[in-house]
């Protein structure tokens, strides 16, 4: 293995040592100079990769949208009827959880969801909690009541416009979107939102 490495490294187009130490000025300004402008302009144009989300732990499932895409247009409502969109967040990431009252692994991740709203908010993060229930809010107000949830934004979609607008497969489905208003990825199932994994996943979205 060592003599294939070596025979490796042998191979690669390599500048020798000597080829410096003997040259002149003339052959520094008619040679060397543009030698090193040439690796200088390609190390520039070189391709520079995104950055990836780093996906661990509770994360490891999140599938990253490559590249991150535009989130099609809903409209929702809050618990008082008043109409919502996304573009009311834009400049913030928002973490766009979709759930139901019905849906246990929604029930399960929701107190992880209203910690990370209260320990994020003041950092450019949005947490919306959108029930698809058909009940709306008389379906969602008592279950609301009934858990204690009250730092944890909620909103209703009683039609399940934005599950199908996302093309979502299930409960709970949860979005990660830039403060562009473009999907990073989604987690289909649920998490400890506000864990180590978590946060290095928002605060990734928030550079």
């Amino acid at each position: 293995l060592l003599d294939g490495t070596a025979r490796l490294r042998e191979d690669r187009p390599m500048m020798k040592l000597d080829f410096f130490l003997n040259l002149t000025g003339k052959d520094i300004r008619d040679r060397a100079l543009p030698v090193a402008l040439f690796a200088m302009v390609s190390c520039l144009a070189a391709p520079v990769s995104a950055e990836k989300p780093p996906l661990a732990g509770d994360m490891k499932d999140f599938i990253a949208a490559e590249p991150a895409k535009p989130v099609p247009a809903f409209a929702i409502t809050d618990l008082e009827g008043k109409e919502v969109t996304l573009d009311a967040f834009k400049g913030k990431v928002v973490v766009l959880n979709l759930w139901a009252t019905w849906c246990v692994p929604c029930i399960k991740e929701m107190p992880s969801l209203e910690r990370l709203s209260v320990k994020m908010k003041d950092r450019g993060v949005a947490v919306m909690s959108v029930s698809q229930d058909r009940g709306g809010l008389k379906q969602v107000g008592p279950f609301l009541e009934k858990h204690g949830l009250k730092n944890l934004p909620i909103y209703l979609d009683a039609k399940g416009a934005v599950l199908k607008a996302i093309a979502g497969r299930g409960l709970p489905t949860t979005l990660v979107i830039d403060r562009e208003g473009r999907e990073i990825g989604r987690l289909e199932g649920d998490a400890e939102w506000d864990g180590p994994h978590a946060i290095a996943l928002i605060e990734h979205a928030l550079k």
